[in-house]
């Protein structure tokens, strides 16, 4: 099975997430299929707090992928892909 969650990276206490396409068996931070997007929790001011390519994602997500419940909801919050 084929999900998109989030692939913790950063610092100790300063995490940074990636948006990756991977298959539910292997490990969060091991080998994924493709890499959507970056979550920032702890962006400030002028950085950029979440960025996902929504094209990628509705790709997946029509050829039966499941998101976490993390990336449902930032899926929510970003904006639908530009036409």
């Amino acid at each position: 099975m084929v999900t998109i969650r989030l692939a913790r990276g950063g610092a100790k206490k300063k995490p940074f997430y990636s948006i990756v396409v991977a298959d539910q068996r292997r490990a969060s931070r091991g080998k994924f299929i493709e890499k959507i997007g970056f979550f920032n929790p702890r962006a400030v001011a002028h950085e950029e707090r979440l960025k996902i390519d929504r094209e990628r994602a509705d790709f997946w997500l029509t050829r039966g992928a499941l998101p976490s419940e993390r990336v449902k909801q930032l899926l929510k919050v970003s904006p639908p892909p530009a036409q």
